[in-house]
């Protein structure tokens, strides 16, 4: 029993941000989420990413997706290997808002591992993957490869950034958008602070190529609770002249309130496109965050 308590604190935030090599973060946490499935006797739990597109009159009855239907609400067809092999464009927020860590591992960091973890799934299924980060330009855009050797490749590109600058993710989005050629799967990782109508603007221009879209939502949990006492200095990352001095308790409930709001409206606004949308906090071990979101996904 305590070899099992053990192996599972592996995956607690705190000790993935003591382990510097994103590389063996990333099989880590694809190995324990592996290691979950095979214990797992839950129908529908799968780790394959595949494509789908909207139903569009003649197409064959047989090809619906029922899962997709009961999510969206709407009608999916599930595309065949042979017709399709999946690309994924990975996209990382690495503005400086995603540096902030109240206990343990940063957003980034975490986004990072993240990233990772789902090239090495990607990648794993013979399907081709690549890495996009951003802060308020394109820091770097490595295009989808289904080559095995090509996640050290990966791994690089997102070692060699570090939370910088402001963002405009709307914008970016767009950017990127015109450099896909061939739709696929498009994953954002961000904390989304910014502006929501240009950011949702910015995914369903995915949608309209026909890309699927996934944004994971990445928020500290004190971003979420607001947990502090007393007078407390709070400072915008990304705007160095913006600071303000309040003490939490006469302020959280609002600020909860607007931020269940935002979080609401996200999740109404990317269901309503048929962008899959998951709030992560980093507090969560993060093979448990993939894995429930890869159970939901079917």
């Amino acid at each position: 029993m305590a070899a099992a308590t053990d192996n599972k604190n592996y995956f607690d935030p705190k000790v993935l941000a003591g382990i510097s090599n994103l590389s063996l973060r990333a099989r880590w946490v694809v190995e324990g989420i592996m290691s979950g499935i095979h214990k797992s006797r839950a129908k529908g739990f799968s780790v394959e990413f595949e494509a789908h597109r909207e139903y569009s009159p003649g197409d064959e009855i047989r090809r619906i997706d029922w899962k997709a239907l009961g999510k969206f609400d709407r009608y999916m067809i599930k595309e065949y290997e042979d017709e399709t092999n999946l690309r994924a464009h990975l996209v990382l927020d690495s503005s400086a808002s995603m540096d902030y860590a109240s206990d343990g591992i940063s957003k980034f960091d975490y986004g990072c591992t993240l990233i990772a973890s789902l090239a090495y799934l990607i990648l794993r299924q013979q399907d081709a993957a690549g890495v996009v980060t951003f802060s308020n330009k394109l820091e770097s855009f490595l295009p989808p490869r289904a080559k095995r050797d090509y996640m050290t490749q990966i791994v690089g590109a997102l070692e060699q950034r570090r939370p910088k600058g402001d963002t405009n993710i709307g914008k970016i989005l767009e950017d990127i958008a015109g450099q896909i050629k061939r739709r696929g799967l498009v994953v954002l990782v961000s904390d989304l602070l910014d502006e929501p109508e240009q950011i949702l603007k910015g995914l369903r221009l995915f949608r309209f190529k026909g890309n699927d879209v996934i944004v994971f939502h990445i928020l500290d949990q004190a971003e979420l609770d607001l947990p502090f006492d007393g007078n407390i200095l709070f400072e915008d990352l990304e705007e160095a002249n913006l600071k303000v001095i309040a003490d939490p308790k006469t302020i959280r409930a609002t600020y909860k309130q607007v931020v269940e709001e935002f979080v609401t409206q996200m999740r109404k606004e990317c269901h309503d496109s048929i962008i899959d949308y998951q709030l992560i906090s980093t507090s969560t071990p993060l093979d448990q965050a993939l894995a429930s979101y890869l159970s939901w996904r079917g």
